[in-house]
């Protein structure tokens, strides 16, 4: 590689441009692959094992999808940052991609909890994989400094893109699903029957396919990571060991990073991915479906029989879009955070004083925009119409709208900032199974932990006469600011890198 002083080293080769093209490809689709659950749990939840909403069968079942494939995903995510130091960034990269879209796309054929569970569960398995092969093979394919840091801060500030893009599609197919082919599965397989061939929430899941086709395009024109590849040519290559982690000269930061991770995704997992419970509790979203379920009612072509489940459509349909206008919402200010850290990343020479950036303002706004969800007033404001854009329509903006977006802003441009801090604090040989042992053991199975905390411990400690949605909204409010203010004290002993990208 050229010298990187040199301004022709500042400026990007096609190879380089392919490699930014795919890691930015999966660092979306990592977040549309996880961002699919609170979008189609409950339809999912409903049709294959009749489970509604609000009922302790339907928080048990949300929080063993959440938690069951974090867990597997962190124990095999440690492994595979491992892998990813002992076989090279590049292999481990391609196949955990293939792996969760293969696996989200075989989830749209579910036909019962068990093989969703089983199926969510690879996915997060090659998410969790995917992050830490790309973020330290990225760090090590460019040597100036200012420009690897902005290449690992734009490439995951699309991560928010596909939390954007994965709300969109599933507002698309809500709407247009009954035109779609069929979802069958071959009688020979005896894996069941599907009982609605035209549901919008197997079709989100199927979506996830859609990262492995670039790949296969893109994949023969990836080089190596050219650092990994010279110390093991050259023998120098020392073994990964977990046990090093924690070494004295590893130790604290192992700790402190692996907690604030963990603080990061609990709020992310306990709080902002919520959402879907709290929405039917928004007055505004009553009146709707109070006024669908009349029009059912008066509908004298509706059958006695059927009106009920006509009514209950009507309602999950109401609460479906509106969680994905907060959902957007969400992923639009996450995706604005991203790129404001990408900026202030080469201006703030301080991790620590970045860190605070965003976790003094979230510590105050973010457990707020809960608690204003308890009251269940929007205050609308602006009207709009973007119904020319797919996923979108006729609506508006409201104050409370506008809060979800600072929640996201505030709370989502922390992942940004690991990908970017993580390589800096850790040597070549080291440096996939530390990035691992932060994402994988303190985010997915730490910090995901909180959406069952959320549903099993804080909901039942709610008190008994307020609404399943203002439990949920009030308990998501309790995690966020227990969270941010023990990340924001544990900012004070993060270790500052020392600058260096080798042993």
């Amino acid at each position: 590689m050229s010298d990187p002083s040199s301004p022709r080293a500042l400026r990007l080769t096609t190879v380089q441009w392919l490699i930014c093209v795919m890691a930015a490809i999966g660092f979306a689709f990592d977040i549309y692959e996880l961002l699919m659950l609170p979008l189609v749990a409950r339809d999912a939840l409903f049709e294959l094992g009749g489970v509604r909403p609000g009922s302790d069968e339907f928080r048990t079942w949300v929080a063993m999808l959440f938690y069951v494939p974090a867990m597997c995903g962190g124990i095999v995510g440690l492994w595979g940052g491992y892998l990813t130091d002992k076989l090279g960034r590049r292999r481990v990269l391609t196949w955990s991609i293939l792996c969760y879209a293969i696996s989200a796309f075989a989830a749209g054929f579910s036909t019962s909890l068990t093989m969703l569970l089983i199926f969510r569960t690879l996915t997060f398995v090659g998410v969790c994989v995917e992050f830490v092969a790309a973020v330290a093979w990225l760090a090590e394919l460019f040597e100036d400094p200012h420009q690897r840091e902005k290449v690992l801060g734009y490439t995951q500030a699309f991560s928010s893109i596909g939390g954007l893009l994965v709300a969109i599609v599933n507002a698309v197919l809500a709407t247009y699903a009954a035109n779609l082919p069929a979802v069958h599965l071959p009688e020979f397989l005896g894996l069941g029957e599907i009982q609605n061939s035209h549901a919008a929430w197997r079709y989100t899941l199927m979506s996830g396919l859609l990262p492995a086709l670039p790949l296969i395009i893109i994949r023969p024109f990836l080089p190596e990571s050219p650092v990994w590849a010279k110390k093991r040519a050259e023998g120098t290559l020392r073994r990964p060991s977990i046990a090093e982690l924690f070494s004295p000269q590893f130790r604290k930061t192992t700790i402190v990073t692996t907690l604030m991770f963990m603080c990061s995704y609990g709020v992310a997992f306990g709080a902002l991915q919520q959402f879907q419970q709290m929405v039917g509790g928004i007055d505004e979203v009553q009146a709707q479906i109070t006024a669908a379920q009349a029009a059912v009612d008066a509908d004298d072509k509706v059958p006695a029989d059927k009106k009920g489940p006509k009514k209950a459509a009507a309602e999950g349909g109401i609460k479906t879009l509106k969680n994905a206008e907060y959902t957007k919402s969400q992923e639009v200010g996450g995706l604005l955070g991203r790129f404001v850290l990408a900026l202030l990343v080469v201006v703030i020479v301080s991790r620590r004083t970045l860190m605070r950036v965003f976790l003094g303002p979230g510590l105050i706004l973010v457990p707020l925009v809960f608690y204003l969800i308890a009251q269940g007033k929007e205050t609308t404001f602006i009207t709009f119409d973007l119904s020319f854009i797919p996923g979108f329509h006729e609506g508006s903006i409201s104050f409370l709208g506008l809060c979800v977006f600072a929640a996201g802003f505030f709370t989502v441009a922390q992942f940004s900032f690991w990908g970017n801090y993580l390589p800096t604090v850790y040597p070549v040989h080291l440096r996939g199974t530390g990035e691992s042992f932060a994402a994988n053991i303190g985010g997915r199975m730490l910090g995901t932990s909180f959406a069952a905390i959320h549903q099993l411990v804080v909901m039942p400690m709610m008190p008994a006469d307020l609404s399943p949605a203002k439990q949920a909204a009030y308990a998501a409010a309790g995690i966020a600011a227990g969270l941010y203010l023990l990340n924001f004290i544990l900012s004070f002993f993060l270790p500052e890198p020392s600058g260096s990208m080798d042993d």
